[in-house]
């Protein structure tokens, strides 16, 4: 990662029980009891033997109360200063971190148990709000984190990023945290089972608790935050990261980011930092703090290759199924005890394995792994500060590795920069010309906005299962991941977003609608199918799909159909009325919220009618929802007709329109 800390993206906003909030001492009205895990440890003689690990959420997501009884210690963006103002040893000793049992990590976090893994839920909404991504670790028993060796190894993941899109980041990776989570620290008396001690190479501030005592010194509400559920404390929580997977279906990077931490160093490997040492952007001191916030990443577009990652059967990885991630730290004796001198990746997808590719944009200089020699290349060629060979480069993150670190596995959003260091053009005061301003495809601007992807993908989610941790070349023996295998699917003739775009309203249109969807209004691709079904093979499939796909989005968008005139939508509803159908008109789901899309739909109910007779007729969609919570919740109706449960409410507008009375609203 390139900016800012995962602790300051994350956004989340649970109310109430919910509330966004972190504690040390461990609360007693509700049972800890996190989803599963499988891990598998393997050697290349043995192969790999697996054992189910439970998850805990983050303390940050926790419901956090007073000692003495139910309220909130912490409420919006703001700590409670009767018992939280300036003095952190006293908030941490009356506060407490309460449990989620296990059906409230789905209904409140959304997050949800697979088949070997977990589900982490974009958008979920519930009884006191609305909750925003997830931060989940590892455990070994209820009192550790399970503590990860990663060099001389290699590491493999099942990963699902189908439903991720750009601006949101399903992210996977190692941080060096205490492994009992800063239990018996100050007043820590809740530790690894409740989720606390978390730290990154970000030094993020938002983190509430810090070594046994709250970050309340100087606390203020992050002024980006417009949920206003995230606020930014005096303290920082620095130590190394190993990020395995940064990834949305557009985008995907992995990278490592060595402190000045530990071993030998005055300071040590999980550090409380303020002042210079935590590196902070708006201070201009990036480059002075004790961590390499911009790491030394591949991530194949920004490295020149635009075809390798994506949406689609064109792309070498195809993000639309699932795919084994395979990552190897490779030392420079082969041995546990040799200096860590190179990270290598490749993947496997639907039985195949795919090597990284070459970083062809270094030309002469391209390779296909992180060594010292690759990160003075592309620092060169970037023109970025090379903080990471500062900071003692490959071998100072072997020396991290030596000593542990937790897994850590969360979804979120970036209320600083949108997530335009992963998926698009970064920074923005350079040109998007230059070598490694571009990291891929996705628009930027509006679309990549956290209120515009909560809005437009609630039901976002990644999925991760089946980690495994063994010898060099030991994960995948005997595997058949990922996930549950199954064949490719047979070609399907259908409408799908184009490579690049983020348009889900394409998916399920009929040919006639998708063609016009291409041609004047400059996104979707219809995939037709030609001769026999493609079956898995290593070399070129037999048939293979041809799309007829909207124009690059440098050529001038036509202009849009206009809607039919009043005569010409009359005679449409009376020759649906005639059919015993219902005619719906609803908005489009395109920029233009002005435009209405009408269609006639087939009704679950409907008999044969005399023509040029209205009967009531009902359809298959599901009934618009008004839960019971819906009116007593204080967020405005204009936001709560945006939410699932609650878009059924006479407050708010079905904008429907039924044949039986003709109505548009």
């Amino acid at each position: 990662m390139q900016v800012i800390g995962k602790g300051v993206f994350v956004a989340f906003a649970v109310i109430s029980f919910g509330k966004l909030c972190e504690s040390q001492q461990a609360g007693h009205f509700e049972e800890e009891q996190g989803p599963l895990i499988t891990v598998k440890q393997c050697t290349l003689a043995g192969g790999c033997t697996a054992s189910q690990k439970k998850v805990t959420l983050d303390a940050n997501w926790r419901w956090i109360h007073k000692t003495s009884g139910y309220d909130n210690c912490y409420t919006g963006n703001a700590w409670d200063k009767s018992v939280c103002d300036q003095d952190g040893a006293s908030c941490a000793q009356n506060c407490a971190v309460e449990g989620i049992p296990l059906q409230k990590y789905e209904d409140t976090y959304g997050v949800s148990q697979v088949d070997g893994g977990v589900k982490l839920k974009f958008v979920t909404e519930h009884q006191h709000g609305v909750n925003v991504g997830s931060r989940l670790y590892v455990l070994d028993d209820d009192n550790r984190y399970f503590m990860w060796q990663l060099k001389n190894r290699e590491f493999a993941l099942d990963i699902d990023v189908s439903g991720l899109f750009c601006g949101m980041n399903g992210a996977m990776y190692f941080v060096e945290m205490d492994e009992k989570g800063g239990h018996g620290l100050g007043n820590n008396q809740a530790g690894a089972k409740y989720g606390t001690g978390y730290c990154d190479a970000q030094c993020p501030h938002d983190i509430k608790f810090i070594n046994g005592e709250a970050n309340c010194v100087d606390w203020r509400a992050n002024p980006r935050d417009e949920d206003n559920n995230m606020g930014i404390g005096k303290y920082g929580s620095c130590c190394a990261e190993m990020d395995i997977w940064e990834a949305n279906s557009m985008a995907t990077a992995y990278t490592p980011h060595p402190c000045e931490l530990g071993g030998d160093l005055p300071r040590p490997a999980q550090f409380k930092c303020e002042g210079t040492d935590c590196g902070d952007n708006d201070k201009d001191e990036r480059y002075q703090g004790v961590c390499d916030k911009d790491g030394c990443d591949i991530n194949p577009f920004r490295m020149g290759n635009t075809t390798f990652y994506g949406r689609g059967p064109e792309y070498a990885i195809n993000t639309l199924r699932p795919m084994t991630v395979v990552t190897q730290f490779i030392t420079s004796d082969n041995t546990d005890n040799g200096d860590l001198v190179e990270i290598r990746r490749f993947y496997r997808q639907d039985g195949k394995i795919v090597h990284s590719p070459p970083t062809k944009i270094l030309g002469s200089k391209a390779t296909d792994s992180i060594t010292d020699q690759f990160c003075v290349d592309k620092k060169e060629l970037f023109e970025d500060v090379n903080d990471f060979m500062a900071k003692g480069g490959n071998r100072a993150m072997g020396e991290s590795l030596d000593r542990g670190q937790v897994l850590a596995l969360s979804l979120w959003d970036d209320v600083e920069v949108n997530m335009l260091w992963l998926d698009s053009a970064f920074p923005l005061d350079k040109d998007s010309n230059q070598p490694g301003v571009l990291r891929g495809d996705c628009p930027g601007g509006e679309q990549s906005k956290p209120t515009y992807v909560r809005g437009q993908y609630p039901d976002a989610y990644v999925t991760f299962a089946n980690a495994a941790i063994g010898e060099i070349g030991s994960t995948l023996i005997g595997s058949t991941g990922p996930f549950p295998t199954t064949p490719p699917p047979p070609c399907v003739e259908r409408c799908s977003p184009a490579p690049g775009q983020n348009t889900p309203e394409c998916n399920g249109q009929t040919k006639a609608r998708c063609q016009q969807m291409v041609q004047y209004e400059n996104k979707c691709q219809w995939t037709e199918c030609q001769g026999s079904t493609p079956v898995p093979s290593t070399s070129s499939p037999t048939s293979t799909p041809s799309t007829t796909a909207a124009p690059p989005p440098t050529t001038p968008e036509p202009e849009p159909e206009p809607e039919p005139s009043c005569l010409a939508l009359e005679a449409q509803i009376e020759e649906c009325v005639q059919k015993g159908n219902v005619f719906e008109c609803q908005h489009c789901a395109s920029a233009d919220v002005g435009n209405r899309c009408c269609s006639c739909q087939v009704s679950s109910t409907s008999t044969a009618t005399p023509p040029g007779t209205v009967t009531e007729t009902t359809t298959t969609s599901p009934a618009l929802q008004c839960k019971a919570w819906c009116a007593s919740n204080g967020k405005s109706w204009e936001k709560k007709c945006k939410w699932t449960g609650c878009a059924g409410c006479p407050s708010c507008n079905t904008r429907r329109l039924r044949a039986s009375n003709r109505l548009l609203v």
